[in-house]
């Protein structure tokens, strides 16, 4: 397998608000770079803009998908998998269902081409800085090809090849998982506490020090407490990566009745809101039924 560490075409679709900061890396690294949107006016400065994924495919010695979700992701690929050329990777960056991705995957195997899946984590600021987190699946050695470009978009100590395919995935689904399951316990800790007369301020810092104690207390509350509902991804997204995960977890038969009740939160959230953006619009719901907000001065 030839290296890609210097030299190789690479397309990248999707151009969204992490996916627009990360091909923006690319070309800064010195990349070529081509690109496609459903938007045509979603464009990277010192990227060259192609029409439609077949003609992104076409050119592509790594074909990166940085899209919102498992349709987006099987729609998009449906027009790009018979273009690819032998040898080239596809490399998955969203965050995404193993089931759905299985058929796209075989039929790229197919093709002669190679996939590794490395959904992300970090959020916005992390994909501008180039930062993010990597949590890659597929076969060691086109994981190791691979990594170069990887490590233009992550933090090189952040960047773990978790198992073969499907196993990126998984882990990305796991970590968001017990995120939201933390907002939605944190959130009614917190509750309880402030109706109970408890300071927010003091009691975040008695959790953030205890064995309760998670990255979700210590920065995730700050947001929070200023009433920023973290609106960099939308609530409809959420509950798919939560029902992703719970069918996983029916489909290997492993009791799971504690993220069935998040994913249930996240359900009523959706249903009370919309598909708007917000993380943690869930913790809204619990505030409103609670009739308080969680709200608090900066601390640092």
């Amino acid at each position: 397998m030839r290296s890609i560490r210097d030299s190789g075409r690479i397309g990248f679709a999707g151009l969204g608000r992490m996916g627009a900061p990360m091909c923006a890396n690319l070309v800064r690294a010195g990349r070529t770079v081509a690109t496609t949107d459903i938007r045509p006016e979603a464009v990277v400065a010192g990227a060259r803009p192609l029409p439609g994924m077949a003609d992104l495919a076409a050119e592509s010695d790594v074909l990166i998908t940085m899209l919102p979700g498992p349709r987006e992701v099987t729609d998009a690929m449906a027009g790009a998998v018979d273009a690819l050329r032998p040898g080239a990777v596809w490399i998955d960056m969203t965050s995404n269902d193993p089931a759905a991705t299985t058929p796209v995957r075989e039929r790229v195997l197919a093709r002669g081409a190679y996939v590794l899946e490395a959904p992300v984590g970090g959020g916005v600021e992390a994909a501008r800085a180039g930062t993010l987190r990597i949590f890659a699946g597929g076969e060691e050695a086109v994981f190791a090809r691979c990594r170069p470009i990887l490590e233009i978009l992550a933090d090189p100590a952040q960047i773990v090849r978790v198992g073969g395919h499907g196993a990126g995935y998984t882990a990305k689904l796991l970590v968001n998982l017990l995120w939201f399951g933390q907002a939605v316990a944190t959130a009614e800790a917190l509750l309880l506490g402030a109706s109970a007369g408890l300071d927010l301020g003091t009691l975040r810092r008695v959790l953030a020090g205890s064995a309760a104690g998670s990255e979700f207390i210590r920065r995730d509350l700050t947001a929070l407490f200023a009433g920023d509902y973290l609106t960099s991804f939308g609530l409809d997204r959420c509950l798919e990566e939560l029902t992703a995960v719970t069918g996983l977890a029916r489909a290997h038969g492993v009791p799971f009745a504690l993220s069935e009740l998040v994913e249930d939160t996240y359900r009523r959230a959706l249903d009370r809101f919309g598909p708007v953006d917000g993380e943690l619009l869930a913790v809204a719901l619990l505030e409103e039924r609670a009739d308080r907000r969680l709200r608090h001065p900066y601390e640092n």
